[in-house]
């Protein structure tokens, strides 16, 4: 019984690391993919994880220019009419990291 106790501590810590892992990978994404203008909103990005009883949790955000996040992925309307193209950058950023999240715990858990 101890192992079993002993194996799911490792793969918790293992979870924990991978998926700091992966909003460090998706941060790292953002910074390098994101619209340009000032790069003020490119530099703007962080990860911020949260430990939880069963693991953790990762935010990526926006530090101060999180009002800008939706008008550049979907675009928006513009004040005399028409529109202004979309810029997306935060799907493919999201898709970046569920790829580092599933290689990091799969070569975490089969080295253990």
């Amino acid at each position: 019984m101890a192992e079993l106790e002993e194996y799911a501590q490792y793969t918790a810590e293992a979870l924990k690391e991978s998926v700091k892992e992966a909003g460090t990978a998706v941060r790292d994404h953002l910074r390098s993919n994101s619209p340009r203008d000032s790069g003020d909103y490119a530099k703007s990005w962080t990860v911020k994880v949260t430990e939880m009883p069963h693991g953790s949790k990762v935010l990526v955000h926006s530090r101060n220019r999180y009002q800008l996040t939706h008008l550049l992925e979907y675009g928006h309307a513009k004040r005399g009419g028409g529109r202004v193209a979309a810029q997306p950058h935060i799907a493919a950023a999201q898709t970046v990291g569920e790829e580092v999240l599933n290689q990091e715990l799969q070569r975490r858990l089969s080295n253990g």
